[in-house]
């Protein structure tokens, strides 16, 4: 998989609108998992508002439908983020447009709640929305230099120490040359829409989503003068781990890949595929972050 183009990250219309012939109704496939009532009950209860404005191709609610090669103009996803990132993952280099009915917490992504769904469906359909494509990533694990694993990522890729949960060295090398080393709990490789996720939670800092950088923070590091550090898309990151103290993973949007043994490499560089994401009017950045993490809330003026 090659890198995409630095204009990864572009806005554009959507694919059911044409310039040459308008707007046709969009093939759409619903996404979620059967496992939750709750999924099923709020698409069946959408049912009729979504047949109304899309030509309705398949309603996912397994994993049975291959997602890399299906002919759909949209995804409506039912669940929060955790849901959008492994439907992302599944749609591999066929990504088509999201859009996310969160059913989840928070929902950085998945924005809209299942009664908003309901009115700004037909604005959405009409073409009156963008797709704001976000930078992906390629992680890839060498023994040897041979190849044991290829993943696709959106949010981020971790390092993470287990038992028996002893300082973990690392180093960190960008473009083929050593940037640092680590001595930490761990260590994340962040693209901006994963920012606001772990790497956040780790203390880095905030990128705005449509970004193209990646974001390395350490993980509980041992030193005081370890920053985080945000650096371009199109640079090629490497971690190696020379003496892993025990059960050292590597983790890509919260789902395991596998153990680490000595010397192995783990490298992280931009995907060619984008994530597309639909962009609702009046939904905007910074007011997702006051809202999601009430950030800037003074917590004087709640109420005791």
């Amino acid at each position: 998989m090659t890198p995409g183009p630095r204009s990864a990250t572009r806005d554009q219309t959507p694919p059911w609108i044409k310039a040459d012939a308008g707007p046709h109704r969009p093939r759409t496939i619903l996404v979620g998992s059967g496992e939750r009532r709750e999924v099923r009950d709020e698409l069946n209860a959408l049912l009729p508002v979504i047949r109304r404005h899309c030509d309705l191709l398949a309603i996912v609610l397994d994993e049975q439908l291959d997602l890399e090669s299906t002919a759909a103009d949209l995804a409506i996803v039912f669940g929060g983020d955790g849901t959008l990132l492994h439907v992302a993952q599944r749609m591999q280099a066929n990504q088509i447009p999201v859009l996310g009915v969160n059913l989840g917490k928070l929902g950085f992504l998945a924005d809209l709640s299942p009664v908003e769904l309901t009115s700004a469906l037909p604005d959405i359909c009409a073409g009156r929305c963008r797709v704001l494509h976000h930078l992906m990533f390629e992680c890839t694990i060498y023994r040897d230099g041979t190849l044991l694993d290829r993943r696709l990522g959106l949010n981020e890729m971790a390092i993470r120490g287990g038992p028996p949960f002893e300082i973990v060295s690392l180093e960190l090398y960008v473009d083929a040359e050593l940037a640092t080393a680590y001595s930490c709990d761990g260590l994340i490789i962040s693209t901006p829409v994963g920012s606001t996720a772990h790497n956040l939670s780790a203390g880095g800092p905030i990128l705005r989503k449509t970004l193209e950088a990646f974001v390395i923070s350490a993980i509980s590091p041992h030193t005081l003068t370890v920053r985080p550090v945000v650096d371009d898309a199109d640079r090629v990151y490497e971690v190696v781990v020379q003496h892993p103290p025990g059960e050292v993973s590597v983790v890509v949007d919260g789902r395991y890949v596998r153990q680490l043994t000595p010397m192995d490499r783990v490298r992280v560089m931009r995907a060619a595929p984008t994530f597309q994401l639909i962009e609702i009017p009046g939904r905007h950045y910074y007011r997702t972050l006051r809202e999601k993490l009430n950030w800037g809330s003074d917590l004087r003026s709640r109420p005791s």
